[in-house]
């Protein structure tokens, strides 16, 4: 996309900008254990998807008030460990605030506290799981973020990091950068290009990015 088509870039959070996979692959096996489930079966059901959604799936009858308060508890031991991915400081940084957003499966309020704790910039558009009716593949999420910045999903970049999130990138029209930090190449070849990492996305989003802005260089 050349850079004058570009309007706005919108990120995913887990698995793009801060390094969460293995934190998250601990607590939904350690929490597939507790229920006699298998841990790999439940760890590749969740990736990329509310955690709503996952419980729906995969624990029907059960009260998902219980089930988040647990996962909560397992989380939380996670938390400190947690650190945003190389160049992901800078690129953010780099961008004009009203010009990119977050489209996450995550809840509003651990998000905003997990950016900020990583040392990243938080958003002043977040589109996370209580925002939407519907979550990753569909494409509510990228089409709210688009409504709330006043752009068209056509002159958005989706930056994501697993196949459901590609999907819901192309179902909403808009052109999908893959980085393989959680997913292989194979797995995310339906997006418009794929990254080994999200300081290689960056130099790619920093040519094609919207307004004024530095590139991604180092984090300071």
């Amino acid at each position: 996309m050349e850079r004058s088509a570009v309007a706005a870039v919108l990120f995913d959070v887990d698995g793009v900008l801060i390094d969460t996979a293995d934190a998250h692959g601990r607590v939904w096996r350690a929490w597939a254990r507790g229920h006699g489930l298998d841990p790999e079966t439940v760890w590749r059901a969740t990736r990329g998807r509310r955690r709503t959604d996952i419980l729906r799936l995969l624990v029907p009858g059960r009260d998902p008030a219980g089930e988040h308060l647990a996962l909560d508890r397992l989380m939380a031991a996670e938390e400190p460990g947690f650190r945003a991915f190389d160049g992901a400081r800078t690129l953010l940084r780099s961008l004009p605030p009203h010009r990119w957003a977050v489209v996450t499966s995550g809840r509003a309020r651990p998000t905003e506290a997990r950016l900020a704790r990583t040392g990243l910039p938080v958003p002043g558009v977040r589109v996370c799981a209580e925002d939407v009716r519907e979550g990753k593949p569909s494409p509510e999420g990228y089409l709210t973020a688009a409504a709330r910045l006043g752009v068209d999903p056509a002159r958005c970049v989706v930056v994501e990091d697993s196949p459901v999130g590609v999907e819901a990138g192309l179902a909403a029209g808009c052109t999908v950068y893959a980085v393989a930090t959680t997913h292989r190449p194979a797995e995310l070849a339906r997006a418009d290009a794929w990254f080994p990492s999200l300081r290689e996305a960056g130099r790619t989003l920093t040519a094609v990015q919207p307004g004024e802005g530095s590139g991604p260089d180092a984090d300071g």
